[in-house]
């Protein structure tokens, strides 16, 4: 089975991440492939909405650690990947509904809160856990995060890799609607179709429009954290924290 599942139906292009068994962390070939089916709806006259989703009872946990290598395989070709899957996103001229069906952290994290509008079931979680690893947010979720929160609320998830739940998320501005379990399917699927069905000149303007008052610096936050990444994936401290999950250890970080 391939890492990223599509179909279209009724003018709704839905993107499911597709690694149940690894709670559905980006390989190179999920994220890339993700990227470029959403570029392409700027050419399709058959799409009118994109939902994404996670197979199984994850959304994402975000970028692939796994394994003993990990630290050497992890580089900036993942952060740009990372990258171009949140400009995708964000500059797709058709509503992006993301369904958080369980935990989306890191940049799974990330790709959520770049949707327009993010649907959380009720045993949904979101998660910056970077620092766990002596890494920084990326995938624009510096930006992201505090935009939607604020800087203190987005310093905690960042500095202490809290998970805020569903509703906690729900209250603090970070998802647009929580959801049942029970009902959560419907819900998406009735949204879609609004979605779908909606003004399509009007939804791209209105995007565009919003996201530049909100995300206007997201290029310099996704710089910004292209280079801090950059020089924190050299350290000894990611090859401790990469070591350290591997093995399901706490790491022990010297700043060296």
């Amino acid at each position: 089975m391939p890492d990223l599942l599509t179909s279209v139906a009724d003018g709704v292009l839905t993107l499911t991440f597709n690694r149940p068994d690894l709670f559905n962390a980006m390989s190179d070939e999920m994220s890339s492939a993700f990227a470029a089916e959403v570029e392409s709806v700027s050419a399709r006259d058959d799409v009118r909405a994109v939902v994404v989703t996670g197979a199984g009872g994850a959304f994402s946990a975000g970028a692939d650690i796994s394994g003993e290598d990990a630290h050497l395989r992890f580089d900036v070709r993942a952060l740009d990947r990372a990258n171009r899957m949140v400009r995708a996103v964000v500059s797709c001229p058709v509503p992006v509904l993301a369904a958080v069906n369980g935990v989306a952290a890191g940049v799974g994290c990330s790709v959520a809160l770049a949707a327009d509008l993010v649907v959380a079931s009720s045993s949904a979680s979101f998660l910056l856990a970077f620092s766990r690893i002596g890494l920084m947010p990326d995938g624009g979720s510096s930006l992201l995060v505090a935009a939607s929160i604020g800087r203190a609320r987005a310093l905690r998830m960042a500095l202490l890799a809290e998970p805020l739940t569903a509703t906690a998320a729900y209250d603090a501005g970070l998802v647009s609607h929580v959801v049942d379990d029970a009902s959560f399917d419907e819900t998406v699927a009735t949204l879609a179709a609004r979605l779908a069905a909606g003004p399509p000149l009007a939804f791209a303007a209105t995007k565009k429009a919003i996201n530049a008052a909100t995300l206007g610096p997201l290029e310099d936050a996704l710089e910004r954290e292209r280079t801090g990444q950059t020089v924190l994936l050299r350290t000894a401290d990611v090859a401790e924290g990469m070591r350290a999950f591997t093995e399901r250890r706490r790491p022990v970080f010297r700043g060296e």
